[in-house]
């Protein structure tokens, strides 16, 4: 899967721009779908299989954006304030380059810090584009950048901008490649806007009407040092969502994603993440309710620009999703 996942992390997606990633998506997988095609807000939904007797309609999602940055205001000479594309965190932002769409470069500054404030803040920064004045700067209001950094391979941890949410877009994909046999019709939304509020799982849930809803995407750990208190390590197994800021998991699907992992033999964690949701969330609550959950992949250094997944924990992810869908969906 590192190849594929290089190619997803390498292509720039935030918030609203994600065409060029779901090109990518679609190149893989329109050969493994009987139905694929984009709605109104930029989802791609992919279908395939029927509903037996025994199945049920579910529905997968992963999101396709990355956390960006927009322009606001560009200065007489030449340097750009912006605002932030889903929860940039602006303690990483200082000395940071990166890319926008159109191609040009910048590094991120920091102004000056008054006495006593060392915490910074994103309207003491700004990107610095080599320009000389207003009129030489390559970009402008409502321009949008992400962070520049390519992936890197430390062996079994991969590093990388935008591992959230593209490792959980791979691991859907890589799902569609190896799924052989399932009593379920598939429903894989490779959603958009998910870091500025979940609005395209919002719209695709509403829209496809599931069954049962699982969200793929990544958990923060508690591995680090003097990290946040958290019983999720990396290496340890893809993370069973228990609760977090938004949602509560139906129990039944904990309890139904725990046993199918346990009968399979396959490593997992639970999580409880007490800051952040998912596209879970969203699908929960569409029209009138639908049991939902989420695999988590774990990841440390969430929303800054390197983020760090272990590649055994994304292969376990592929082998329990695969375990769930490949027979009936027992919830009682």
């Amino acid at each position: 899967m590192k190849p594929l996942i290089q190619k997803l992390v390498e292509t720039d997606g935030p918030p609203g721009y994600e065409g060029f990633v779901r090109e990518v998506i679609r190149s893989e997988i329109q050969p493994l779908v009987d139905e694929l095609h984009v709605d109104a807000l930029g989802n791609l939904i992919a279908v395939t299989g029927q509903v037996a007797p025994n199945g049920k309609r579910i529905m997968l999602a992963a999101h396709m954006d990355e956390i960006g940055l927009m322009v606001t205001h560009v200065d007489e000479q030449g340097f750009a304030r912006f605002t932030n594309l889903g929860a940039v965190k602006a303690q990483h932002l200082p000395g940071s380059r990166v890319r926008f769409l159109n191609s040009a470069l910048g590094v991120i500054g920091r102004e000056r810090a008054e006495e006593g404030n060392n915490f910074p803040d994103l309207n003491r920064l700004y990107i610095d584009l080599g320009a000389t004045s207003r009129e030489t700067c390559p970009v402008h209001i409502g321009d949008v950048a992400v962070f520049e950094r390519p992936f890197a391979d430390l062996g079994r941890r991969w590093i990388a901008k935008a591992m959230d949410d593209r490792v959980g877009v791979a691991v859907l994909i890589e799902t569609l490649r190896q799924i052989r046999s399932t009593p379920h019709q598939l429903l894989f939304v490779f959603s958009a806007q998910e870091e500025v509020g979940v609005r395209g799982a919002t719209t695709a849930a509403f829209s496809l009407d599931p069954d049962i809803g699982l969200a793929v995407d990544v958990t923060d750990t508690g591995d680090t040092p003097k990290g946040i208190k958290m019983e999720v390590s990396l290496g340890k197994g893809p993370a069973i969502k228990v609760r977090d800021s938004g949602m509560l998991t139906d129990p039944r699907l904990v309890a139904w994603m725990q046993r199918v992992a346990e009968n399979a033999g396959l490593p997992y964690q639970l999580e409880i993440l007490e800051r952040g949701s998912t596209d879970a969330r969203a699908i929960q609550l569409s029209r009138a309710g639908v049991p939902t959950g989420c695999l988590s992949i774990p990841c440390r250094y969430i929303h800054a620009p390197s983020e760090m997944v272990d590649s055994a924990d994304v292969e376990n992810a592929v082998r329990l999703l695969l375990e769930l869908l490949s027979r009936p969906a027992n919830l009682s």
